[in-house]
């Protein structure tokens, strides 16, 4: 079974969310946290969160994303906005607990001129600081295209934190297929990028994967998401991705640039493309 959804609003609550998912054909999605440019967070009710749980097992969801704001920087030179990011994501992962088992993906950061191996030691002691052994969310570091000062633009670099973290089964990765075309991995040549993933990282870290055509070409370091089909990497290659061995049992979520009935038309096209 094709596990795929989308990015969903999760101002009407976490129940709503779900009903949206199934009514679209989706069987997981991904939603912010908060605002994702702000800091608030909507007061989460108890009862809301447990009929998504019921919800989610009775449908056989795969697990669902949570979304770290865009504002979060844990690498950044200033003090302030790395507490902001710490105190953020501790609190996040404190309202995750509602939904146990499910996934926390977040930008890894930009180390704004202080070089990346700062911002690499930056982003440990975070992560060092908010994982704690009986968390029941894993937390994933995004794939990312490289684009200013951004960390995560390599596998070498996740790698890197990874090998940092104390409470290292609490971590995962999560794939961005417009972020690595864009960071230079050539999706054409799939098998090889994840021979390099397997040998820098470790399949077994891979826990999701944003399916999303790119607008820009191979190895331009920018980010800018296009509909499936509609950029530089194409629907035959997104195709594969799918149907991988290695990913196929995966949970993907479309982060197109999209409203529901077309996130509904790409989950249709994708469960054509599907070989179970």
């Amino acid at each position: 079974m094709l596990h795929i959804g989308c990015h969903l609003s999760s101002s009407d609550g976490f129940e709503a969310m779900g009903k949206t998912a199934l009514r679209i054909g989706a069987n997981t999605f991904q939603f912010f946290t908060r605002n994702p440019r702000g800091s608030k967070a909507k007061e989460i009710d108890p009862q809301d969160a447990a009929a998504l749980v019921h919800l989610l097992k009775e449908h056989h969801f795969a697990p669902i994303i949570a979304h770290a704001p865009y504002t979060l920087n844990p690498a950044s030179a200033d003090p302030k906005t790395r507490e902001f990011a710490l105190l953020t994501m501790q609190d996040d992962l404190q309202r995750m607990e509602y939904v146990p088992g499910n996934l926390y993906n977040f930008h890894p950061g930009s180390h704004v001129g202080q070089g990346t191996e700062k911002g690499i030691e930056l982003i440990c002691w975070l992560l060092n600081e908010i994982l704690t052994s009986k968390q029941q969310t894993t937390v994933l570091l995004e794939t990312m295209s490289g684009k200013g000062s951004e960390i995560g633009r390599t596998f070498e670099e996740l790698a890197e934190i990874l090998s940092r973290v104390k409470q290292n089964d609490k971590m995962g990765v999560c794939l961005d297929t417009c972020h690595i075309h864009d960071a230079g991995y050539s999706l054409a040549k799939l098998d090889n990028v994840l021979t390099e993933f397997d040998k820098k990282i470790g399949l077994s870290r891979l826990k999701a994967v944003h399916l999303n055509d790119s607008l820009n070409p191979l190895g331009a370091h920018k980010d800018r998401h296009a509909v499936i089909g509609g950029g530089q990497i194409g629907t035959e290659i997104l195709a594969s991705v799918i149907n991988h061995p290695a990913l196929k049992e995966l949970p993907f979520c479309l982060e197109t640039p999209n409203d529901l009935e077309g996130y509904a038309r790409e989950i249709s096209l994708l469960k054509k493309l599907y070989h179970a």
